[in-house]
């Protein structure tokens, strides 16, 4: 546990440097942490992937009815929505580190249980493990918080937030030709491993992160949220099955909103809460969230749309009458796009800030989808969608994180982050929901089988894009992060704040980032010295904005 002591200077105090020089071995130390992450999250979406291409054959595989197949994805979705959100919080206190390569033992452990069954009951159990890894997200963000240089953190943290999309871009094609050629169980065993060298790298890479949030872990808490979390989730992924106005729909709808705001009253009377609800109301950090869900929608929608409008047969009039493989190829761009944009990203944010990279991302996917609404007619116009949409997708989610952590103690990162990304899976299974319906209810019977029509196509893609308006509305009203930065012995500035940081016994702390946000949501970072010290500038430095603060204070 560490203490941080500060001291506001007087108005006389001379100018300083806002930053001490980066430490040279520090950014040896921490080369190898955003490939390694990165690889982490990749090899998560992999894992979330991988079985896509032979969704449609599940029932066949399993020797199940459809309705039963359907519980092979369902229970990834529940377990990670679950685990997310738990493993952050325990990160925050025990180690992210730790529960990093434990979320990954949980996949591979899943990966291997898939790869020796077919028997629908153990698959369930086996995918249910496999949706742990989701928490590797927010656990590797909160790493490259604890241990990055502030230079480098946004383009970091933006190359983690969107693995998601890289390695579902990459996993389609991948999963597409394995599929294809082997036995379907060559999947998990892929994804096992993925996971295993995932968690070598991790060892061999990755150091423990020195940041502890204080008090205990909160099991009440956890077991409620994730009755309130399946209560919710179940009728939404199942509810095309059981019909949305069944008494079981309506009544796990209910159930769960009753559970979510007993738990709600609990964690506010909790002192040391799974889910801090005071620090998520805060504007900042409960648009942020709202964003994440229309993100969610809008990001799924095209991986429902673009591989059905490819592999259908051109018989139908509109179909593409692709493979699977040339299905994926098509869609792979989306995940790379998402992944050249993080040095955009980084050099965007830097001067702008992360809320306007945001609300960029957001039009440049109403943009795509739009567009996407006219063209479906051939395999070119399907990349051009995917490219622009990922990097619309690719900007927003790596905003997301960075406006989050702005906004929460660096002891909270992994909780925080953890439940930003849970809402974004909980969009995605609106998404999958709602667009599953519409597809489902605009088809048309070619011989024995009925397929979704053009239409239904177009009306997912509208959708989309209310969900990306939505989200243009909440993120406009997100109040502005402009990170101040000063080079080291940039005169004319005025610390804001200077103090130090020592560990519960004395010890000074060195390489600690300390960050400071005013009441507007403007931020300032500095890194302690090897003496514990730090020197914050003011987050407004106009110096004509602050005599007019002066001014108005004096009246």
């Amino acid at each position: 546990m560490t203490q941080t002591t500060t001291e506001q200077p007087p108005r006389s105090a001379p100018p300083m440097a806002a930053f001490p020089v980066p430490d040279p071995g520090k950014e040896r130390r921490t080369g190898g942490i955003v490939p390694v992450l990165a690889f982490c999250g990749i090899a998560v979406a992999v894992m979330q992937t991988l079985l896509v291409p032979v969704i449609k054959d599940l029932p066949t595989l399993l020797h199940t009815a459809p309705s039963n197949a359907t519980w092979v994805m369902t229970a990834t979705l529940l377990s990670a929505a679950v685990a997310t959100p738990i493993m952050g919080r325990l990160g925050d206190l025990s180690g992210k580190r730790r529960m990093l390569l434990a979320s990954l033992a949980v996949m591979v452990l899943g990966s291997l249980i898939c790869g020796f069954t077919d028997n629908l009951i153990v698959m369930i159990v086996g995918r249910a493990l496999q949706g742990f890894a989701m928490g590797a997200i927010p656990l590797g963000i909160g790493i490259m918080r604890d241990e990055l240089p502030k230079e480098r953190l946004g383009s970091a943290m933006a190359l983690m937030s969107s693995s998601v999309g890289v390695g579902g871009g990459l996993a389609l094609p991948v999963a597409a030709l394995v599929a294809q050629n082997t036995d379907w169980h060559a999947l998990f065993f892929l994804s096992a491993g993925l996971g295993s060298l995932a968690m070598l790298l991790t060892l061999l890479v990755v150091p423990e992160s020195a940041v502890r949030a204080p008090g205990r872990f909160d099991l009440l808490g956890a077991l409620g949220l994730s009755a309130g979390l399946i209560a919710l989730l179940l009728p939404i992924t199942k509810g095309s099955d059981w019909g949305w106005g069944s008494p079981t729909t309506l009544g796990l709808f209910g159930l769960a909103a009753l559970i979510l705001a007993l738990w709600g009253v609990m964690e506010l009377r909790r002192a040391a809460p799974l889910i801090d609800l005071r620090t998520s109301a805060r504007r900042e950090v409960l648009l942020a969230n709202l964003t994440s869900i229309t993100v969610g929608v809008a990001f799924y929608a095209i991986s429902l749309v673009l591989p059905q409008v490819l592999q259908l047969p051109k018989s139908t009039g509109y179909g593409l009458g692709q493979s699977m493989l040339v299905a994926g190829l098509c869609v792979a761009p989306l995940g790379l796009t998402m992944m050249m944009i993080a040095p955009v990203y980084a050099r965007l944010a830097a001067r702008y800030g992360p809320k306007v990279t945001l609300l960029l991302g957001m039009v440049i996917m109403g943009i795509g989808y739009g567009a996407g609404i006219g063209l479906m007619n051939a395999p070119w116009q399907t990349i051009i969608i995917a490219v622009v949409v990922g990097a619309g997708i690719g900007l927003a989610y790596s905003s997301l994180p960075t406006l989050i952590i702005g906004a929460v103690d660096p002891s909270e990162t992994g909780a925080a982050n953890g439940l930003n990304t849970l809402m974004r899976s909980i969009g995605t299974s609106m998404s999958s929901a709602v667009i599953g319906m519409v597809l489902a209810r605009m088809s048309t019977a070619h011989g024995p089988v009925s397929y979704p029509t053009m239409a239904g196509f177009r009306v997912s893609f509208m959708i989309a894009t209310g969900a990306v308006l939505l989200g243009v509305l909440f993120a406009a009203f997100l109040p502005s992060q402009r990170h101040v930065a000063r080079p080291a012995g940039g005169g004319g500035e005025t610390a804001g704040m200077r103090g130090a940081v020592h560990t519960a016994s004395g010890a000074p702390v060195a390489g600690a980032n300390v960050t400071l946000i005013d009441r507007r949501g403007r931020q300032a970072d500095a890194t302690t010295d090897a003496g514990g010290h730090f020197a914050l500038p003011d987050p407004n430095p106009d110096p004509a904005r602050r005599a007019r603060r002066g001014r108005h204070r004096r009246h």
